[in-house]
């Protein structure tokens, strides 16, 4: 197998003092996060929501496989579609399909089976896990770390929606299914994330939570 071309690494090195102010900046930043159940309907540009994207197409992935598809969903039917599909699963997960010690954790949040925000919202991003890939002659190519290189993409796809200035919701109705069904994902993609993005509505309410502090997460061993 032909070696990979390299190219020097563009990197800026910087003073420690810039670097732990922006670190810290960065931290301050990303605390001032919540995930938003009440949006607005005030639009948001598709270049903004590109360009978030593609900084989280920048994300490591197993043997650079990038086993990743992002469907962006502005159209107003098919994010219609999405909502009647959803809460369908939805009913089904809170009228008996889920534990009751999920129920339980869920209830503080006050989260039901309805999911306005699938409509009013400007963007849906549909994030695509690819299972597997398929080379020119239509067999398969094994892909690698899949779940760990999906997840990096879609946490740095949060973290560049929030530093635009945008609010966001993760929804995982289960099964997700319909999902590929209504964007016309193939076979070999498997919906894991239904990101929701846009303005808070004005009069937008979340929950009054902490967070686990460092001393609670963090493990040094120097």
């Amino acid at each position: 197998m032909t070696a990979l071309k390299t190219m020097p690494l563009a990197f800026a090195g910087m003073p420690e003092r810039e670097m732990l102010a922006r670190a810290r900046d960065f931290r301050s930043l990303m605390d001032r996060r919540r995930t938003v159940r009440d949006f607005s309907e005030r639009p948001v540009p598709r270049e903004l929501v590109e360009h978030a994207v593609m900084t989280a197409a920048t994300a490591p992935s197993g043997a650079h496989q990038q086993p990743w598809t992002f469907v962006c969903v502005g159209d107003a039917a098919t994010k219609r579609r999405i909502r009647a599909a959803a809460e369908a699963e939805e009913r089904a997960f809170y009228e008996g399909g889920a534990p009751a010690e999920w129920l339980e954790a869920l209830e503080p949040l006050g989260t039901d089976a309805n999911k306005p925000f699938l409509e009013i919202a400007p963007w849906l991003v549909v994030v695509f896990a690819q299972r597997y890939g398929v080379k020119p002659d239509g067999s398969r190519r094994k892909h690698y770390y899949v779940p760990e290189s999906v997840g990096i993409a879609t946490g740095m796809l949060i973290a560049s929606l929030h530093n635009a200035g945008l609010a966001t919701l993760t929804h995982t109705p289960s099964p997700m299914g319909f999902l590929n069904e209504i964007c016309g994902r193939p076979e070999n993609e498997k919906a894991v994330i239904l990101l929701v993005a846009g303005y808070p509505a004005d009069d937008a309410q979340v929950p009054d939570i902490r967070r686990k502090e460092a001393g609670d997460l963090i493990v040094w061993k120097e």
